[in-house]
């Protein structure tokens, strides 16, 4: 039996022991599949327009300066997270909050529409304002789909099956990037052309047009359908979560003052972002140092897939065990990987040798990727680990804001480094990379068990 068979009949036995609306329980099952269905063709889309892959080998192609694929995974990032606290208040007064998903998808469909126009008849610095622009808008209809998501979910699928949902769409970008990359290496080779890359992201508007179409089918009760559902122990918090969300910014700031274990996460995890913010400047320092082979963006697209199979298998047992040491553990690694890159690109005897370097950059991508992977799980399972209750809701809202900002400041800084050399920007971030070590050894261990 498949694993899709087996979430199937796990949601029929779950049917009759819902609190949903009746109707909306005799849906769970094809509910599911359609979110299943629309998360794989989101990651697929996300693949084509990946900020860390896709979109710098573009830049290149095109001629756009270097400092501005340093900004790509900042917009892209931070646009879809800073948001998020002041659009809450708005989306939850969508009756349904699967149209909220769908004007977000259509958002990105149009996003990517725009960069495929730019890769055909735009070149040079005008070719990246453009994109950036486009990644920007793409950012936030993907932070209107990130908020309404959940919510859709939560009101179409009962617990003890989301995980399962969520981490089979994980295992799907997985694969998705990895068929993608083996598509590239056959279909493109070594020299893909701007209209090569055109073509991909053409596909990708496709893929979020057919993500819209799948979500308005998913049968989602009306927020007051699901309000009346709901226990009476849920409806206080409910209102206190309204009440705070009137007063976001506020509370933010409030927050962030006078919680001192909170600020030190949120210090550490700015420290962190070596491993989120680095991929692009090594895709751009393979591109610029004429390597071949291997180091094509099918290399790349592939160890991104690897990356993400790999990673959430192997790093999910450790974060129970330790999630702050697996944010450090993580983040050292990855700062080691790049200060080693920037040596051995740095030595003209082994730059010249095509075939090496290759390897050495997309090993080196594959690697920073996979750490990326363990910080991310590390910091999710800590701030989880870290509070109980509606507390739990606040730390990741406004930790998810909070960083939204801090993306921008620190894109900007590796951005205005690389303007001189990429090897600036990628040691910046080494730097940053091995204080965030040290700074997160100072955090206490939540997630062991005393």
């Amino acid at each position: 039996m498949s694993t899709t068979d087996k979430l199937y009949s796990a949601l029929m036995k779950r049917e009759a022991e819902s609190d949903m609306p009746e109707q909306t329980r005799s849906q769970v099952a094809s509910n599911g599949l359609k979110l299943i269905t629309a998360n794989a063709l989101q990651s697929s889309g996300d693949q084509t327009v990946n900020a860390s892959t896709v979109l710098p080998w573009l830049f290149s192609a095109l001629g756009v300066p270097p400092a501005l694929a340093g900004l790509l995974v900042p917009i892209r990032e931070s646009g879809s997270m800073l948001p998020q606290a002041a659009l809450t208040p708005l989306v939850v007064k969508a009756r349904y909050r699967k149209h909220v998903f769908v004007a977000g998808a259509l958002t990105q469909a149009a996003s990517v529409a725009v960069m495929t126009g730019a890769a055909v008849f735009a070149s040079g610095l005008a070719a990246g304002l453009i994109i950036i622009a486009a990644l920007a808008v793409f950012s936030f209809g993907r932070c209107l789909c990130s908020i309404a998501s959940k919510d859709v979910q939560g009101r179409t699928i009962p617990k003890g099956e989301r995980g399962q949902i969520n981490g089979l769409a994980t295992t799907v970008a997985g694969f998705v990037a990895i068929t993608l990359g083996l598509a590239i290496r056959v279909w493109g080779g070594d020299d893909l052309t701007p209209q090569t890359l055109a073509w991909i992201l053409g596909l990708g508007a496709v893929l979020w047009v057919a993500v819209a179409a799948v979500y308005i089918s998913i049968d989602e009760p009306s927020d007051a359908e699901s309000s009346k559902s709901a226990s009476a122990k849920s409806a206080p918090a409910k209102s206190a979560q309204d009440a705070k969300a009137s007063n976001w910014f506020k509370d933010t700031i409030d927050l962030l003052r006078t919680d001192q274990l909170f600020r030190h996460f949120v210090t550490v995890r700015s420290l962190l972002l070596v491993s989120s913010l680095s991929p692009p400047f090594i895709v751009m320092l393979s591109v610029q140092s004429g390597a071949s082979g291997l180091a094509g963006l099918g290399g790349f697209v592939i160890a991104s897939g690897l990356a993400s199979l790999l990673g959430g298998r192997i790093f999910g047992r450790f974060a129970d065990k330790s999630s702050k040491r697996l944010m450090s553990v993580g983040a050292g690694i990855a700062s080691a990987i790049i200060l080693a890159t920037i040596l051995i690109a740095s030595i003209p005897a082994l730059t010249d040798q095509h075939t090496l370097i290759s390897v050495v950059f997309v090993v080196a991508y594959f690697l920073i990727t996979l750490m990326h992977t363990g910080v991310r799980v590390g910091r999710k399972t800590y701030v989880v680990d870290m509070a109980e209750g509606d507390m739990r809701t606040t730390y990741v809202a406004v930790s998810n804001s909070a960083m939204g900002f801090m993306l921008l400041i620190v894109g900007g800084i590796s951005s205005a480094l690389a303007t001189i050399h990429v090897f600036y920007a990628l040691g910046f971030l080494a730097v940053m990379g091995l204080v965030g070590v040290f700074t997160g050894a100072k955090l206490p261990d939540v997630s062991r068990k005393q």
